[in-house]
Formats: C-alpha cells, structure tokens, sequence
C-alpha cells in the first residue's frame, strides 16, 4: 500500500472514529447524510485567517437541500455565521469533532462552481478574501422572487445580424466577427470611431452580440455607468428578443436585481448587460465577453478587493476560452499591454476614414493662436473658443466641458495660493451656489471666519469654476440661448436637435441626435496637470468622448480645447489614442511603472507596515518603496508602503502578501489593508 492510499485509509478511520461508538450513519444519536456526509462550506466573513473552507457535517434533513452554492448557517465556535457550501464529500481531514450545519438558508443555489473558482483566482490575484468576491458577485437573497420564478425550458432562437458590415470601417473588423460566428476564442481592442448613421459603438457591441448569441452562447457585456446601459440595451433589444436579456446593475432595486441574477443563474438569459457587478454574472457556456470604456473609474471597485471589472473579465475569457473584446472611443494603457503582449488583437480605421468621421479638433494654445490672441494663455474661455461656439449655435447645440461639477468646487487663499481647509476635519471648502458662504464639503461646517492655516490671511481666490458657475457666466455671454447643465446627480443622457448650450462635466455629456455642431474643452491643462500618473491618459479619454459627440468636420463639426501642447493633446488633434496609449506604455515599462509592472499598495501605520514588510518572506527582485506618511487629512497617522513586481512574479507576490495578512491577523498583530493593482499609485 502507497503513502497516499495509507494516509487515505488513515483519514477514513478517523472519521469513522470520530462519530465514536455510533454507526457512520449517524453522529451524536442524529443521522447524518448517507452519501457525501461533510459539506466545505466557505463563511461570509472578511477576517482574513478564516479565508478558507471549513467542514460541517450535512445532517439526513439537510440531505437533498444542502447542495452546491446554496447559503447555509453554521456555528463556528460561538458565532453564528452563514456560508455557501463550496463541495459534498465522503471523508474529512479535520482530526477534531465536526459540527453539524444548522441550517440551509434557502434550498436555491446561487454560486455556481465557476464562480466560485473566478472568486479563488480574484482573491489570490488581489491578496484579499473569498467572501469578498463573492460579496460582489451574488446579490442579497428576496425570498419572494424565488417562489415566482422558474427554469425556462426552451429559449428563442437567434437569427444572425443582417448588418455585420459595421465593422468594415475597422482593419480586421469583418475577421472578428467571422471568427465570433465559427465560435472561435477570438480577442480583440477596438478604437471606435464617433457615432454617425452607420453605427455606434452600442451598434457594433449588438452586432458581436447577436453573432454570438446565435451560436448558443452566452454573452456578458460591461459598461461604466447607467446611461451607457440604456444606450446598448436598446440597441441589443432591437436585435434580439428581450426575454433572453438581463440587466445586471447594483443601481437596480433588490427585487428586481435578485430576479435578474437567478434568471441569469438558470440559463433563462444568456445575454447579460450591466455595469461593473455584472462581470461576475454566472452564466453558462460563455462565449463572449464585452467591455465599453475601460479607462472609466466607475469600473473598479471601491471596496476591498478593489478588483477591476477588466480584470474580471480577462480571468473569465482565459479560463473559459471565450472570445473578448474591450473598445472604446480611447486606449487605455492597460489595454494596450493587450495588444503589445499579442494576447489581443487591434482594431482600428484606416487614417482615411478617421478623417472622414471625426471632427477638427483645434488647440488655443498653438504658437499661431497665440499669436492671434495673447491672452488666450490665460483666459478661461478665449476668444477662439467663444467665436467657435457663436458660429456652432447658429447649427446647433454646442457641448461646453468642464472638469468639475458644481458653482466652486476648490478654494484656495489668496495670498499664498495654498488650498483652503475646514478647520475642524481639513476637508476642502467650497461654494456651492452665488452668494453662499463656503462650507466644508465633508462635514458641512460653514467657513464664515476663515483663516489661511499657512499664513493667516482671510480672503479666498477660486481655483476653477465648476459647471454651474460656468452655465452662469455663459447665460450671460449668450442671453437668447438656453442652457443645460448635465453635472453631477443631475445628469442629462439626450438632448434635441436645436440651438442650446450644454455644459457637462466628463461622463455627464448628452447625447445629441445630430451631433454637437461645435464641442469646447475647458480647464485642459488643470486635467493635464492633476497630481497622478494617469492625467494625460485621463484626460485624453474625457476629451476624445467628449469630441466623439461632436459632428465630423465634412458636417462642420469643430472641437476647441483650451490646452497647451503636450503629446496629449496632439493625441487628441491626430485622433490617434492607440499611438498615445502605446507610447506611454513604453514610457512606463522603462521607468517600471504600471501597469508595464504590477503594484501592490500596502496602507496602515507606520508600526505596522514596517512589522508586515520585515516579516513577509517576498520573492527576489521585488522592489519597496516607502512607507511613507499619507496627507489623507485625519486625525490618524497613515502610512504606506509600495511593492513593485513583474507579471511572472505576481502570482508568488499576491500569494505571499495573503497568506501573510492571515497569519497576522490570527496572531492578532496590527492590520494592514493591502490593495493590488490600484488604478493609481498615488
């Protein structure tokens, strides 16, 4: 006899022993289940040492009802937990006495094994927990909803799309959808041209949509925000019929996001669209997954573990061997390792028809202009801009963008320029409307004896204006004109086809039927000039889908930005996001900064960090930065460490830094939080 076969038949006797003098059909004078007797079950929690599977025995009860992905309550020591039982099996290698599972929460499984295998891998990619994940994947139980629904037996058929010549406009377009149709996993990176008549971007998401959907497969689709929902819901709703659609988003009641989930879970809704929680969607069979815009924020996670629904999707792609495509009107850099590493390809128009779909794009900042205006380098809105929009109004809406919402959204002191300051929390002051005293935009606290904590002095200067000083001052400019602010909670998808102005703030622009006759870009050079690595790719990303709603320059479509030159900028004037994101990808990976490299970003005190770091075991060549202290404006002291690592070293880092977070915390030592692959390392 092996080792294994051995330790095996040792394993066997001691679960047999431990039901003691009883028979293995029972335990403690109550039956257990004949078949499969111990359940794994992971527990909702996020202390990271119980970041692991525990066994229960399954009572005879619980038998039939205690199954794969269903939410049990547990007893775990003097605690009572609920949990998702992750596998049945025979024999269990705990040497102590097993508890039973009290309970099954509700008999309907909602973690499916591939689920429950993408939370693993996301948990091990971030050094974060398992529950964590799955907090973000299955949505809050409604009991109702589970007695009203039921599997659906057969599903409408899906014809193929009429018009895959949409994708003729793009270098290797009409390839990727014929590869979609053979079900082949193919990738790809899409820079979208503007929006015409011969398809939007929503457009060619429904078309692969529909070219995989008619092969039988499963399709989930990521944008960043609601308003991008109802534009490709629309558009695949035309396409297919809308029994066979489900909206994934956490912005949608309870009732009826728990509905779509399930509906999702039984096979009833191959198709799944949403935002950044629906890239966890348990469908089966998947063939295709989708992402619009994936420089957007909204797209990460703001709670542990901070994953990005990019990421998400790649992990699924790659295991399941589905087909992928992330597009957008700009190239992340992200998205150019993609296509750099040839894990994707790319898609992109001939420079030709660039030129015949986009807009002239003009720069206030260019020698001739300066030339023309002097004053131009300094004015809000120079003169070019503002004769742009007069002539823009006489064809139609004009789209102002500004960088930030509300009337002044930054305070400063006038003498010494340093930034204005509550001083009971140090949040920053603001003006929310004319004629308000300035508040705290944290706690609220009025400011209505400031003073300067640098150099004492009491008087503000504002720093921007946001949209709804900026709506003010150009009401004034244009008296005989309406105007429309889109910014903040108050967010306008469309608009008509008439002459108005419409200042937005980035992702807040409207939709016009047309097209904007002419597009403004404000406050350029503070997006450029934001203290981070990402400003330039940032802030390419907000011009370009701002620009992409403006008419072409053959229907006398104009773009002004209020910029100086910079290789963003030019990026912007070339329409050429793909050179720009390759560009600053090589930049990145000579400097070994992501995400050409992979970051892990450990905050905590000082103590603490420095504990952590001397006693975690890293792999050789990762290099430490820090700690260092943190302005984050509390009374606490914050600190923070970062670790740079390659890609072949990622998965010996994140594993590394997790199993060591547990072992601290079950040593109860001073927690750290430990966040990978932060959309910045600022």
């Amino acid at each position: 006899m092996t080792h294994s076969e051995n330790l095996e038949s040792l394993q066997t006797d001691l679960f047999e022993g431990i039901q003691g003098l009883e028979p293995a059909s029972s335990f403690g004078g109550r039956p257990v289940a004949p078949e499969l007797p111990v359940a794994q079950v992971l527990l909702e929690t996020d202390v990271p040492h119980l970041d692991r599977y525990f066994d229960y025995l399954v009572p005879l009860e619980l038998d039939e009802s205690a199954q794969i992905g269903v939410r049990v309550r547990v007893h775990l020591g003097e605690q009572k937990l609920t949990g998702y039982i992750r596998r049945r099996i025979q024999h269990t290698k705990f040497m102590g006495r097993l508890k039973f599972i009290d309970d099954v929460v509700s008999p309907i499984s909602v973690v499916t094994e591939d689920i429950f295998d993408l939370a693993e891998r996301l948990a091990e990619r971030y050094a974060n927990v398992m529950s964590n994940v799955l907090r973000l994947a299955v949505p809050p139980r409604i009991a109702s909803v589970e007695k009203t629904l039921e599997k659906v037996e057969s599903l409408p058929e899906v014809a193929p799309p009429a018009d895959p010549e949409n994708y003729s406009h793009y270098t290797g377009g009409p390839e990727f959808i014929e590869d979609l149709g053979e079900g082949a996993p193919t990738r790809a990176v899409l820079t979208v041209l503007p929006a015409d008549d011969e398809g939007s971007w929503e457009d060619l998401f429904a078309i692969a949509i529909q070219q995989t959907a008619h092969q039988g497969k499963s399709v989930v689709a990521v944008v960043p925000n609601i308003k991008d929902l109802d534009r490709l819901y629309t558009a695949v709703s035309q396409r297919i019929d809308q029994s066979l659609i489900a909206r994934l988003t956490s912005a949608d009641k309870p009732t009826d996001r728990y509905r779509a989930y399930l509906n999702v879970k039984w096979g009833n809704t191959p198709v799944v669209l949403g935002t950044r929680s629906a890239a966890y969607a348990p469908v089966d069979n998947l063939g295709l997954v989708m992402m619009w815009d994936d420089g957007d924020s909204n797209l990460i996670e703001q709670r542990a573990p901070y994953c990005h629904a990019r990421d998400v999707l790649l992990i699924r792609a790659t295991e399941h061997r589905a087909a992928a495509l992330f597009a957008g009107f700009s190239m992340s850099s992200e998205t150019a390792r993609l296509v750099r590493s040839r894990w994707a390809s790319f898609l992109a128009a001939p420079r030709e028809v660039v030129r015949e779909h986009t807009p002239r794009v003009v720069d206030t900042g260019s020698d001739y202009q300066l030339a023309r205006d002097p004053l131009a380098a300094t004015a809000r809105i120079p003169h070019l801009a503002f004769e742009t929009a007069r002539d823009g109004l006489t064809r139609g809406p004009v789209l102002i963008q500004v960088s930030r919402s509300g009337y002044l959204p930054a305070l400063s002191c006038q003498r010494c320029r340093m930034a204005a300051r509550c001083s009971e929390c140090h949040g920053p002051l603001i003006i929310h409307s004319q004629g308000q005293v300035p508040a705290c935009g944290w706690c609220g606290r009025l400011a209505s004896h400031w003073q300067c904590g640098e150099c004492g002095f009491d008087q503000f200067r504002h720093n921007v204006a946001g949209a709804i000083r900026t709506a003010e001052e150009l009401g004034r400019a244009f008296p005989n004109v309406p105007v429309i602010s889109s910014s903040g909670e108050n967010v306008v998808a469309k608009i008509g086809d008439y002459p108005a102005l419409v200042v937005a703030t980035p992702g807040a622009e409207p939709v016009a039927p047309r097209g904007y006759a002419a597009t403004i870009l404000l406050d350029a050079d503070s997006m450029l000039q934001r203290d981070s690595l990402r400003a330039p790719e940032v802030a390419l990303r907000k011009w370009l889908n701002a620009a992409a709603l403006t008419r072409s320059f053959a229907e006398g479509g104009q773009v002004v930005i209020t910029a100086s030159h910079s290789p963003a900028v030019e990026a912007l004037k070339r329409w050429d996001p793909a050179r720009f994101a390759l560009w600053e990808l090589d930049e990145r990976a000579e400097l070994k900064l992501p995400p050409a490299v992979r970051t892990a970003t450990i905050t905590g005190t000082e103590k603490g960090i420095i504990h952590f770091l001397e006693t975690l075991n890293m792999p050789a060549g990762v290099t430490q930065r820090g700690p260092i202290e943190v302005d984050d404006f509390s009374d606490e002291d914050r600190f923070q460490a970062l670790l740079f690592f390659s890609y072949a070293q990622g998965d010996a880092v994140t594993g590394a830094l997790r199993a060591h977070r547990a072992s601290n915390a079950a040593l109860k030592m001073e927690p750290v939080n430990i966040k990978c692959d932060g959309l910045d390392i600022l």
